[in-house]
């Protein structure tokens, strides 16, 4: 018996991940692939990941070109014998519902069958199912320039790929030219992200100024056996994890996460980190589970690891999830205070800026110091300001006095 073409759909990935991105595809058309031979590289939300072949054949037919969208279900590609049709087969049209009907007759539902008149039509005057239009919306496709294949004249899935009629869009506005650069992938997410916690976070930031004067002179001594013994450059990173970790077990209320349908604070009794790594196209914050049972060396090297794989997009899924509280650097980058926005549903996001030299009274006299700016953005619903302003002067605290972090290394 024959074997038939298999048509390979873009797979559910978990994670409540429903599109990516072809970034490249690894083989062509014509080419003879393994069972689990990856095929292509897809950009999610999240990461890039590897799509393996779920069967041994030839490839018949490649859908969507490297930079379009992908949604979870849709044909990636037509896998087959040599000589088969690597078109894909038309999805069963879906059941029409009956027009609603009343007490004077038929009433209008908001569906109206495609017309040959020549009347200009929009978009609501074509038949198509909720799910079909916004799949057009995010691919940007004119439906009234979408030949309709549906027994009653509406709109299909399908239609889409075989008519993806961009709509004409101004390079320009009344000032002069413009460059329109989409929203795909990690900036897609980042953005919802941020405008999903500035919608339901009622965020205050709080900042204080540490004195790590001795923190830079312990990290200068210890980086070069760091690097000599394990091939890890030392960054303030383990340092302040630490730090942080202690602070946390002090102000327990701090490493949480906010339960809305439930309206519970739920205290963590955990502690998982979550530091920001700047990508190319925006922030992925991988988590170091477990950051209170590491010792100083381990968290730089862990630190290090996964930053390498954020950049390049090869993080596991698995280590962006799970954080309780999160840090972001953007002293790296030059800048001092900022207001950092909440990773929500956590209650608290860590902002360090650039250390640098300012003078600090020290025993009556003025003295250069090294200088670390931190700011403290926090739901207010979670805790007060009180609790916030005590868990920082705990945390500057540690940071001047850093012989207590070595103490159990």
């Amino acid at each position: 018996m024959r074997k038939m073409a298999m048509e390979f759909k873009f797979p559910d990935l978990g994670e409540g991940i429903a599109e990516g991105e072809v970034k490249r595809w690894l083989v062509k058309e014509g080419d003879t692939v393994a069972k689990d031979q990856s095929i292509a590289e897809v950009e999610t939300d999240k990461a890039v990941v590897e799509i393996p072949s779920p069967a041994a054949g030839k490839v018949l037919k490649l859908y969507h070109k490297e930079g379009e969208l992908v949604q979870v279900g849709q044909v990636l590609a037509v896998i087959g014998a040599e000589g088969e049709d690597g078109a894909i087969k038309k999805d069963v049209e879906p059941e029409e519902r009956p027009p609603s009907v009343s007490v004077v007759g038929d009433l209008p539902t908001e569906e109206v069958v495609v017309s040959s008149s020549t009347v200009k039509r929009t978009n609501r005057d074509v038949l198509a199912m909720p799910a079909v239009r916004r799949s057009a919306r995010e691919k940007n496709v004119d439906l009234t320039q979408v030949k309709p294949s549906g027994a009653q004249g509406q709109v299909l899935e399908p239609d889409l790929e075989r008519k993806a009629a961009p709509r004409t869009v101004p390079k320009f506005d009344i000032y002069g030219y413009v460059e329109r650069i989409p929203m795909r992938g990690i900036r897609r997410t980042t953005a919802k992200r941020m405008l999903e916690s500035q919608q339901k976070v009622a965020a205050v930031t709080s900042m204080e100024q540490a004195d790590v004067t001795r923190l830079v002179e312990i990290r200068e001594k210890l980086k070069v056996t760091m690097k000599e013994k394990r091939g890890v450059n030392l960054t303030y990173i383990p340092f302040i994890i630490t730090a942080l970790v202690r602070a946390l077990k002090a102000h327990p209320l701090l490493n949480s996460v906010i339960d809305d349908d439930r309206e519970e604070l739920v205290v963590k009794k955990y502690y998982n980190i979550g530091v920001a790594v700047a990508i190319e196209d925006g922030l992925m914050v991988p988590v170091i589970k477990a950051a209170d049972q590491k010792t100083l060396w381990e968290l730089a090297e862990e630190v290090a690891s996964l930053a390498k794989s954020a950049q390049e997009r090869k993080v596991d899924l698995a280590d962006l999830k799970g954080g309780t509280f999160s840090i972001t650097n953007y002293g790296v980058f030059g800048g001092t205070y900022g207001t950092p926005i909440v990773n929500y549903p956590e209650t608290a996001i860590l902002g360090l800026g650039r250390i640098m030299d300012a003078p600090l009274v020290v025993d009556g006299k003025v003295q250069v110091r090294k200088v670390l700016p931190l700011s403290l953005t926090f739901d207010h619903r979670a805790y007060d300001g009180a609790v916030a302003a005590k868990f920082l002067k705990d945390l500057v605290n540690l940071l001047e006095n850093p012989e207590h972090l070595l103490m159990e290394d």
